[in-house]
């Protein structure tokens, strides 16, 4: 896509190890491709944040609407799932526009990468030819949605020319739970509106069961931030308890919640389905677990579901006015590869847009 950036008459090619452009675009939003966000800081991301912020300075998500709308792609402003997302009618729309706006440049489709040589210019080493050039751009992710033809590469590379990674994790992903919590899976498909906080975090919308464990949009967002040990979530978000005391319907009556929720909760802690009104003390605190309700996820459901790879190239090795490697010439990397992840809605997205535009702007400075 950075291709699409650059002036006509700097020779680049694209290397792609997918049959088509844009695979992990396309499949994005539900095939609609949640393109960018109304709001977006450093504060939507887990990563070195003047870093960060100065790259999205120079590209915000204004500018990235204004170029969808420049080149003939209709965004759609959609806070169904996420506050403040843009999406498009369809996924591959997105990808139509890169395809136009690179069509001047050489394209190589399913083609990997296997290695890269440094001889005074790249030597790329691919599953079909060797291609060589002046400047690399690694903008390959990571390594979750590997049927995607997500790999490695980034990081081998990065590390092979001195480059520091940060310990890689599945991120924008659902949970698994402990023994405690087993009662959860038996409300697969229920969903519910909830407020997560985890660390120094809090978020607050669609959170599903599942047979896992927990998804849903807030859950996605937790994973990012979760390390282990304890996280809560208010069941009733936009309610306080106190006035439902006051009447004689039963607790799976008188709240509301799914009925199928309440009846599971109430048996998890062990309190009867009765007149809310006729609760002692005792079971009235059982009952505030609704509101502050703590748990410990097991683990998550791993780099098949999960939607990014928090972790990645330190971006304190990075030049953050140019995205070149400040330990190895003419290297630049851009987007997911790089130890900075975003929040569910767009922001991971926006954060590529940004950092190829950073880029390409160098590239075009120091074209020869």
């Amino acid at each position: 896509m950075l291709g699409s950036l650059l002036n006509k008459n700097l020779k680049t090619c694209l290397i792609d190890s997918n049959k088509k452009i844009g695979a992990k675009i396309k499949v994005s939003g539900g095939a609609k491709c949640n393109i960018t966000n109304e709001k977006v800081t450093s504060d939507n991301y887990l990563g070195e944040s003047i870093f960060v912020q100065n790259i999205l300075n120079q590209f915000s998500s204004s500018d990235m609407l204004t170029f969808c709308k420049k080149n003939g792609l209709q965004t759609v402003f959609n806070e169904k799932l996420v506050k403040g997302t843009y999406f498009c009618k369809s996924s591959n729309d997105v990808n139509s526009m890169f395809a136009h706006l690179n069509s001047h440049n050489r394209t190589f489709l399913n083609t990997e990468v296997l290695d890269i040589e440094y001889k005074n210019h790249y030597i790329i080493k691919t599953s079909n030819q060797i291609i060589e050039a002046k400047k690399i751009v690694i903008a390959s992710g990571a390594i979750s949605f590997r049927t995607l033809g997500a790999s490695s590469i980034a990081f081998d590379m990065a590390e092979k020319f001195s480059h520091k990674v940060s310990r890689l994790d599945p991120a924008l992903v659902g949970f698994t739970v402990q023994k405690d919590q087993f009662w959860f899976k038996e409300l697969s498909g229920v969903s519910l509106e909830v407020r997560a906080k985890v660390e120094h975090k809090e978020f607050l919308g669609g959170m599903l069961f599942a047979h896992k464990g927990l998804t849903g949009p807030i859950i996605l967002n937790s994973s990012l931030y979760w390390k282990k040990g304890l996280m809560h979530l208010d069941f009733l978000p936009h309610n306080d308890l106190k006035p439902f005391f006051k009447s004689n319907k039963k607790i799976s009556s008188a709240l509301p919640l799914v009925k199928r929720f309440i009846v599971a909760f109430l048996e998890s802690v062990n309190l009867e389905d009765k007149a809310i009104s006729s609760l002692n003390e005792e079971e009235k605190e059982k009952l505030y677990l609704l509101k502050h309700y703590a748990f410990a996820p097991a683990g998550n459901f791993g780099y098949t579901k999960a939607e990014v790879t928090k972790g990645g190239i330190l971006t304190e090795q990075i030049n953050d006015e140019t995205m070149m490697s400040k330990i190895q010439k003419d290297m630049y990397f851009i987007g997911e590869c790089l130890d900075v992840t975003g929040e569910l809605g767009g922001f991971n997205f926006q954060f590529a847009w940004s950092s190829a535009f950073v880029c390409a702007k160098n590239l075009n400075k120091t074209r020869n």
